[in-house]
């Protein structure tokens, strides 16, 4: 998106003489992260076993009936199908989703503020005072693609994994910039603008 498109879509969330010091989009490509580590190989198992699954039902692999797909076998194969559709979302549908949703947000860090704008089906803002942030998390990689989290996310039961940890962050009920271009360069202009703002105070 244009950087004149980006601040119209932000503009209506400023506030009186606040200014924009950066704004952008996540980066379009398919990248991984560290919840991938076991999301992938648990989709290969699950994706296999529910087309395993599909097949044996419907008498391949020499189960079940060799006149065919009697009615019991079409009912569990009807039973399985919900199953493979999880798996193939797994396995790459929920890249396609993600890919879609990344169009759809705006990132912005002002000089009050930083804020995430969904565009989706209902336009939703999420956003927290520099003054305020707890903490700035930052993660990058080597080709300086990062996400920074501007607060600490809550767990889920269980592994310390936050809710937003299985698409990245995404959807974290904590203003989030994923997957953003230089994002040591954007972690920078945010910091700076937090100190002032807390010299100010």
């Amino acid at each position: 998106m244009e950087p004149q498109l980006l601040y119209q879509e932000i503009q209506p969330d400023l506030t009186a003489g606040e200014s924009v010091l950066w704004s952008g989009q996540p980066s379009r490509k398919v990248i991984f992260h560290t919840p991938d580590l076991f999301v992938i190989p648990f989709s290969f198992l699950w994706g296999g076993f529910a087309i395993f699954w599909e097949a044996g039902v419907l008498g391949f692999f020499g189960f079940g009936s060799t006149k065919g797909p009697t009615p019991d076998s079409l009912f569990m194969a009807l039973w399985g199908v919900p199953f493979v559709l999880i798996g193939q979302y797994l396995i790459w549908g929920r890249f396609l989703y993600a890919a879609w949703k990344k169009q759809n947000i705006v990132y912005a860090a002002t000089d009050k503020r930083v804020l995430v704008v969904n565009l989706g089906r209902r336009r939703k803002v999420t956003g927290s005072f520099l003054a305020q942030l707890p903490t700035i998390e930052k993660s990058v990689r080597r080709d300086g693609i990062g996400t920074l989290t501007f607060g600490i996310a809550p767990p889920v039961a269980g592994r310390g994994s936050t809710m937003a940890s299985w698409d990245g962050g995404l959807t974290s009920p904590v203003p989030t910039f994923v997957d953003v271009e230089d994002a040591e360069s954007v972690y920078r202009i945010i910091s700076e603008a937090r100190e002032k703002v807390l010299r100010k105070e």
